[in-house]
């Protein structure tokens, strides 16, 4: 009987003390694991709520409620101008006036307000014209037009070609001069948007520039012809006053009229000798 009892206890002992180490590996896991998720929460970046496309736009439709989702952004990496609540991309006070896309945005895209007309505003170029900028018409066919591979949001260089009848100069033949750089396109015949498939020749683009270079378009395209050049979409650079004309292309330099060599004076006297007249030469005097 006391074999057994010594056996049983012997055996109860046994069992707490695995019990206890079960019970402080688990606590020490637990404690573990809790100082992970604390450290790790303090790594995790803020989230807000922004506005994305949940399809395609193109310019020119409407933004409607159904063509947005709302999802969590990192905050530190907002686009400028996202819209952040519903109020904002939605206003409750003109639920009837919609806003109308400019640009094309890809499904999953932050809305911007950039890329969005106000509420009730139409997508016509006045919404595209920045402060103190005005919207000008150039004539291009195939050739000034760089083959139809013009988009709104492009910019061009632009060339004028033609000749000056001026008398107090001495230019004479026609000449090609850069007299505007770096002009946004907003528009290319009736098309104001950038998702044009193709090439398309068009008749017209339309220039996003300031009163004094409308000015200059306006009399270099009443004078001569007007060619475009596109600038690379990371091209910054400035372009420096280019002007060429037949003889800079050629390598032609001006002729210049032979010198004439003035013939030495001779001065005589003329002296008759019975019937023979003789001419004796005599310092010129002057």
């Amino acid at each position: 009987m006391r074999a057994v009892f010594g056996l049983v206890l012997i055996v109860g002992i046994a069992l707490a003390g695995g019990a206890v180490m079960m019970a402080k590996n688990y606590i020490t896991a637990y404690q573990n694991e809790l100082e992970r998720e604390r450290a790790s929460r303090g790594e995790v970046i803020p989230l807000v709520d922004v506005f994305i496309a949940n399809e395609q736009l193109k310019y020119g439709e409407r933004l409607t409620p159904e063509r947005v989702v709302k999802v969590r952004w990192p905050e530190n990496a907002i686009p400028e101008g996202a819209f952040l609540t519903a109020e904002e991309l939605f206003p409750s006070d003109a639920p009837d006036e919609q806003r109308v896309i400019l640009r094309r945005m890809e499904k999953h895209e932050a809305i911007m307000a950039i890329k969005v007309t106000e509420p009730g505003q139409d997508a016509g170029l006045t919404s595209r014209l920045e402060r103190g900028m005005r919207a000008f018409a150039i004539r291009v066919d195939v050739t000034s037009g760089v083959s139809g591979f013009l988009r709104p949001g492009d910019r061009v260089d632009v060339y004028w070609t033609g000749s000056v009848h001026d008398q107090t100069t001495d230019r004479s033949g026609e000449f090609t001069r850069l007299i505007q750089t770096n002009i946004e396109l907003i528009a290319v015949d009736q098309s104001a948007g950038s998702d044009l498939d193709g090439a398309t020749i068009a008749r017209t683009v339309t220039v996003s520039a300031r009163p004094e270079q409308v000015a200059a378009l306006a009399q270099a395209q009443s004078t001569g012809r007007l060619s475009l050049a596109l600038v690379g979409a990371e091209d910054d650079s400035v372009a420096a006053v280019i002007e060429m004309d037949q003889r800079s292309l050629l390598g032609l330099t001006a002729l210049e009229a032979p010198q004439q060599v003035e013939k030495e004076k001779v001065c005589t006297i003329r002296t008759r000798r019975g019937a023979e007249v003789v001419e004796i030469p005599i310092p010129c005097t002057n």
